[in-house]
């Protein structure tokens, strides 16, 4: 079963930086395509980011288009975002999530989901 955990959530000022993690520490016997979404209070959950298996092909949400940016490691089933310019409409849970075969923005299509991490963006 693949087990998403995700770390690097925390709280900066506005214009700061931070890295997100997701390990799959579970089964890695697929071509998992990974993605990011985040939840703000109030509202629901929204897709951020999303990365190919081989990594090749990335696909962001418009408003952190040039801010952030997904990598990953498959060697180490690891999934990496770059978090730069951070503004306090980014604060939210973030959550890893994954699937087999090419990734997509809809949560519904992700059968594999992490805890969640909180980033809070102080203005």
């Amino acid at each position: 079963q693949v087990q998403l955990v995700e770390s690097g959530g925390g709280s900066v000022q506005a214009g700061g930086s931070l890295r997100l993690s997701c390990v799959n520490s579970g089964r890695a016997d697929e071509d998992y395509a990974m993605a990011w979404f985040r939840q703000a209070p109030g509202k629901e959950r929204e897709f951020v980011a999303a990365i190919t298996w081989t990594g090749k092909t990335t696909e962001y949400e418009e408003s952190v288009k040039g801010r952030f940016s997904l990598s990953r490691d498959n060697a180490k089933n690891t999934v990496f975002l770059q978090m730069n310019g951070l503004k306090p409409e980014d604060t939210a849970v973030y959550y890893c999530a994954a699937k087999s075969g090419y990734y997509g923005p809809d949560e519904v299509d992700y059968p594999y989901w992490g805890q969640g991490t909180q980033v809070t963006v102080s203005s």
